[in-house]
């Protein structure tokens, strides 16, 4: 994967074939992350993508939802793609690259099992990287009125006339 391709001329087959090269959850090239449906890609101007791609991982793993798709994620952490939190980020991705190859795995990324990726953020959830990145997925992540609907969150009640006379029982989830 040496190989570098100006953005413009990626071409689907170029595309896909990154795809198997990557992983089973992104497509990583030059400037970019996508999902591997090629349905969302997400710009990368100052880490890695290949470093977002992880962070994605990693939010996934902090709180997961099998019913969100990774575009959420995405969008979520897009905000740690800043000069100004590069090497932090960068630094704590590399330390979770290093505790994955102590587990004989080439990278945090490449770990297929969850139950595993989950091992190793318990193991440094106590650093200032792990607090920083589950800190702000809350608001990034849970503040996306696209995901609402996801959670059966219908906005706030006031302009409805408030939760009382909105009703309690329309979400089908609880």
């Amino acid at each position: 994967m040496g190989e570098t391709l100006d953005r413009t001329s990626l071409t689907r087959r170029q595309l896909l074939a990154r795809s198997a090269a990557a992983g089973a959850l992104f497509v990583v090239g030059a400037g970019f992350v996508a999902g591997t449906d090629a349905a969302w890609a997400s710009e990368v101007k100052h880490l890695e993508p290949r470093t977002m791609a992880t962070l994605i991982q990693m939010a996934r793993d902090i709180y997961p939802h099998d019913h969100v798709g990774d575009e959420f994620y995405a969008a979520a952490v897009k905000g740690y793609d800043a000069e100004d939190k590069k090497a932090m980020v960068e630094a704590g991705i590399a330390a979770l690259d290093a505790a994955a190859r102590g587990k004989g795995h080439a990278s945090y990324l490449d770990m297929g099992w969850e139950r595993d990726r989950v091992d190793i953020l318990r193991g440094m959830e106590d650093s200032a990287f792990f607090q920083t990145v589950r800190g702000g997925l809350v608001t990034g992540l849970y503040n996306q009125k696209a995901v609402w609907p996801l959670f059966g969150y219908e906005g706030e009640s006031y302009s409805k006339g408030g939760y009382l006379e909105h009703g309690f029982d329309d979400i089908n989830w609880v």
